[in-house]
């Protein structure tokens, strides 16, 4: 395959990556506006993300099992066509059971994008090209929590609650088409050994990785999930102080991702991932000390916070491939079930700190230090890749 050709296959991957993410980030601004769209509570409207989230780990698993048995370019279509269906018929319910129905299948639909990338990747570029790709992939996906909620503010304002549903289903048939003319990589499956979930969980090696990653990065959604509240309602602050950290989270994230192969070039792959895992911990022990000491500064938060993410982005690349290599050729599962510990990690995390969310930052902290602890531990109990 030309270079032009991978170039063009990954921008792909990334726009349906992109729509997978967006499926949440985009429809965040019409859900306060649903309980008087649809003579419903606000605790029934936040089922309309929850449904997605339910659907999204539904389909991780599924597709992880499906890719051995049917071919990869046809399940992408397949999932982009239930997608963009769903999304087309969301922005038509005529009640909010039904949005909330067609957000489980859209859901679903959506994870096809985070199982079946990891293996595209691999298929496209060498070794350092791959991690260099993944961190460029998790930079363009840190945006779409940044600037799909703007997109979707702007876009109720315009032109009411069901143009984020539009755009999607709109976005989805270009992404549909454009595998229809360019086709995918064409899977090795002479070689491919049968696999299986339960395998991967009994892979010292996968897991070491798999739980070291999901329980980083879902610290740091644990944090980000949680601070909006906490900062409005126990630090005085505002919507724009939480916009703030978040926008420090984003660029140190893209800033250390992008460099990360070259820093693991020079120390060592094991030692970046170590040291990034650390440096979270350790960001997560300042906020909770900043916490108990009683501190109140807003804006103390980007600051404590950014650790966080430079050590996410130090190591998010390095140890999401590891874990991918780790499960050989069972690609797809591999990735199927870090993406699914990611979400399991981050919805135990957030309800554990809900009922306390009020109490302040101490209480969220303490949760976040918790799970960043165990990544640590997981990397120095469980043996590494040899």
């Amino acid at each position: 395959m030309s270079a032009a050709r991978r170039i063009l296959t990954f921008a792909l991957l990334m726009l349906c990556a992109t729509l997978s993410l967006a499926g949440t980030d985009l429809v965040l601004p019409v859900v306060p506006n649903l309980p008087e769209i649809f003579g419903a509570n606000e605790a029934t409207a936040q089922y309309v993300l929850a449904a997605y989230v339910g659907g999204s780990g539904l389909g991780l698993l599924a597709f992880g099992r499906l890719e051995e048995m049917y071919s990869r370019e046809w399940l992408f279509m397949i999932s982009l066509a239930a997608f963009g269906a769903s999304s087309a018929a969301g922005a038509m319910s005529p009640s909010i059971g039904v949005l909330i129905a067609l957000r489980f299948v859209q859901g679903a639909a959506s994870a096809a994008a985070p199982v079946f990338g990891p293996g595209l990747i691999r298929q496209l570029f060498n070794d350092k090209a791959a991690v260099r790709a993944v961190g460029f992939l998790g930079s363009v996906e840190s945006l779409v929590p940044a600037l799909a909620p703007i997109a979707g503010a702007a876009l109720v304002a315009s032109f009411g609650w069901r143009s984020s549903f539009e755009v999607l289903a709109m976005l989805t048939a270009l992404a549909a088409l454009l595998i229809a003319v360019l086709g995918l990589p064409k899977e090795e499956r002479a070689s491919k050994v049968a696999g299986s979930y339960l395998r991967l969980l009994k892979n010292p090696v996968f897991m070491r990785y798999a739980l070291s990653q999901a329980l980083t990065l879902g610290g740091l959604l644990t944090f980000v999930f949680g601070a909006p509240v906490m900062i409005i309602k126990t630090m005085g602050g505002t919507i724009s102080d939480f916009i703030v950290m978040q926008v420090v989270n984003i660029t140190g994230f893209i800033l250390m991702a992008n460099i990360t192969p070259r820093i693991a070039e020079r120390f060592g792959t094991e030692k970046v991932i170590l040291f990034g895992t650390s440096l979270s911990a350790l960001s997560a022990s300042g906020l909770l000390a900043y916490g108990l000491a009683g501190g109140h500064n807003t804006w103390m938060l980007s600051v404590l916070f950014t650790p966080m993410a430079l050590g996410l982005g130090l190591r998010g690349p390095l140890g999401f491939y590891r874990g991918i290599v780790a499960s050989g050729d069972d690609n797809a599962r591999g990735a199927a079930l870090i993406v699914f510990f990611i979400f399991m990690i981050t919805m135990l995390g957030t309800s554990i700190a809900a009922p306390f969310i009020t109490s302040g930052l101490s209480t969220l902290a303490l949760v976040v230090t918790l799970i960043h602890f165990l990544s640590v531990l997981t990397l120095l109990v469980i043996p590494r890749v040899r």
